[in-house]
């Protein structure tokens, strides 16, 4: 057992517990010490603002009249399982993709909770110029975006890589199902 997580992607579920941690350590620390929509300005370009997001990224979906909130949660799911499955598939030798998807991972179970717990997800990080306001997210969003951006570098910088490794992953699995059979 302690195989798996020394040999596979599942070494990086560290991430994916801290990541899931902070998100929900901040947002008990808003929800115990601000008021619904309350806002405190840290800086000339961003806000503590305690908000409720009962849609999805950037509020979509928010007015659907409540099923949203088990669809949101149901995708989240089904993704941090295939995201569970993925990670103990990949080779020790696999780095950036791995720790990619731990935060997606942990930013996926912290949003997941706070619909499951509160029926939404608590937002309360808000940053803006002049008047104009990015919609308000929080550290399993971050934790996400970290993730996609990392999946994105991986791509690039390593796209061609990571198939010819899985490739002859899979073609040394099969050679090795083939000698069993025999």
């Amino acid at each position: 057992m302690l195989k798996l997580f020394r040999e596979t992607g599942l070494r990086f579920l560290w991430i994916s517990a801290i990541a899931f941690i902070l998100d929900q350590w901040s947002k008990y620390t808003v929800i115990d010490s601000m008021s619904l929509y309350q806002s405190i300005q840290v800086l000339p370009f961003f806000n503590f603002t305690y908000v409720h997001n009962y849609g999805a990224a950037f509020s979509f979906l928010e007015n659907a009249g409540g099923w949203q909130r088990w669809f949101f949660t149901t995708i989240a799911v089904v993704v941090s399982v295939v995201i569970l499955w993925w990670l103990k598939q990949s080779p020790r030798s696999q780095k950036m993709l791995p720790v990619a998807f731990a935060f997606i991972l942990g930013g996926a179970l912290g949003n997941v909770y706070d619909r499951l717990v509160h029926g939404y997800v608590i937002d309360f990080l808000d940053f803006y110029v002049n008047n104009y306001h990015w919609p308000a997210f929080n550290i399993a969003d971050s934790a996400i975006f970290i993730g996609a951006a990392l999946l994105i570098i991986d791509m690039f910088k390593n796209g061609d890589k990571n198939r010819e490794a899985n490739g002859a992953e899979a073609q040394a699995g099969s050679a090795d199902n083939s000698e069993t059979i025999k």
